[in-house]
């Protein structure tokens, strides 16, 4: 389950890059074709979706959160990839209360040390941490 949730978290932030750069007309048509591309089944992936569709629907609330807790940064100057591994931990951290928010920050500084610079990790974490100060849940326990 761990491995598969992992694989999730990768092809959420891969799709949620990706749509952050081109937006699709059709979400489902976009999907449908992004996870016919990966190397296992849809099912696999389950996850995945659940996130996109998700980080989509709360979009406004999560960049919101980004903005504000990204103290003396411009958001439009946050790198795409950097972005999209806040939206999938964002999205985990408050909607995914059965995810301890600790586990969601350390999957997302995973994620930038494999896909985006040296510096990202301090920065995501930065702003992951301060996000858990404010959630009001034990950092590390599922609810």
């Amino acid at each position: 389950m761990f491995a598969q949730r992992r694989d999730g978290r990768v092809a959420a932030m891969q799709y949620l890059y990706a749509w952050s750069i081109n937006p699709p007309e059709h979400l489902a048509q976009d999907l449908d074709y992004f996870f016919a591309n990966l190397e296992q089944p849809r099912g696999h992936y389950a996850y995945a979706e659940e996130v996109i569709q998700g980080v989509i629907l709360h979009l406004e609330d999560i960049d919101t959160r980004i903005k504000a807790l990204a103290q003396n940064w411009e958001f439009s100057r946050i790198a795409r990839i950097d972005l999209a591994i806040l939206r999938v931990a964002i999205f985990e951290m408050i909607h995914r209360t059965d995810i301890p928010p600790v586990v969601s920050i350390n999957e997302a500084i995973d994620l930038s040390k494999q896909f985006s610079n040296a510096d990202a990790k301090r920065f995501i974490n930065g702003i992951l941490d301060r996000l858990k100060d404010q959630t009001g849940r034990d950092a590390r326990k599922a609810e």
